[in-house]
């Protein structure tokens, strides 16, 4: 399984998320707490927009986080309003860059920690659901990137949360088909650089960890001495597998089987359900 986070809110230097907290992602990639796997060793990525750009940049490696001195340089002079970033423990799938965290099409990038359960037996059928003009688009191997696309085919850039809802609906129909009891686990982020989407669900009702920030304005009243939330603004927020620290009052679970949005004036937590295609 992997780590993940996203950020979306005033910008800042990504060394701010990435190395400074007292339990970071690069931290989590040696010591995950609730991973299923302590070192998520099997590669990196991260992703982030740029003012007048809408296309996000992403940079990824095979090696592990912990010591990758290109993701440092980064980290110390990259500064975004909205980024995500994910460490990779592989379920199967070859260590490779074009099958690290996070994918991108176009504006959209997709990141995922969880599995399709026998996706090896059930790659093919999946593949073919994948719209034809997209299909020579995909680059790696993992179930990870084939969500996306399935969720692209289902109409993503129109409708994410009823995209997500019909991918998750053709993998666990495949999934019956070849006799898997829980086809599907997964925690997802999707952003378009504007609105950020997360997910929350597996077919076991045992999804990974997930948890978002509180809202800065409260956490303000609770930690006057905490200067990064004096700095930035109401509305931004933390979507991350599992908490950055243990400061009280931070870190809220997202419910299992639900989904939600980030976006300016106002964040949304609602139910989620596979939809059928």
């Amino acid at each position: 399984m992997c780590r993940w986070l996203a950020y979306t809110g005033t910008p800042v230097l990504l060394d701010t998320v990435l190395y400074k907290p007292v339990h970071s992602l690069i931290d989590q990639s040696l010591h995950s707490r609730m991973g299923v796997e302590t070192t998520n060793g099997d590669g990196f990525g991260i992703g982030w927009y740029a003012p007048d750009n809408d296309t996000p940049a992403v940079v990824r490696d095979t090696g592990p986080a912990w010591s990758n001195c290109n993701l440092r340089e980064i980290a110390d002079h990259v500064r975004s309003p909205l980024f995500f970033a994910h460490i990779r423990a592989s379920t199967g799938a070859p260590v490779q860059q074009t099958n690290c965290h996070p994918f991108r099409h176009g504006r959209w990038m997709w990141m995922h920690n969880g599995e399709i359960t026998d996706f090896h037996q059930r790659r093919r059928d999946l593949a073919l659901a994948v719209d034809p003009a997209l299909f020579l688009d995909i680059k790696g191997s993992t179930d990870s990137e084939m969500m996306f696309y399935l969720a692209l085919t289902f109409g993503l850039e129109q409708d994410p949360p009823g995209a997500v809802a019909r991918m998750a609906g053709v993998v666990e129909r495949t999934g019956h088909d070849h006799g898997v009891e829980f086809p599907l686990h997964m925690t997802v982020a999707v952003t378009d650089g504007q609105q950020t989407w997360v997910f929350r669900y597996s077919s076991q009702g045992a999804s990974g960890s997930l948890y978002y920030s509180t809202q800065v304005e409260a956490l303000r009243a609770l930690h006057l001495d905490v200067e990064f939330l004096q700095e930035v603004s109401d509305e931004t927020r933390l979507i991350v597998s599992e908490p950055l620290g243990d400061l009280p009052g931070v870190w809220n679970e997202v419910p299992e089987s639900s989904y939600g949005v980030v976006r300016p004036g106002g964040d949304t937590l609602l139910p989620f359900a596979p939809q059928p295609v």
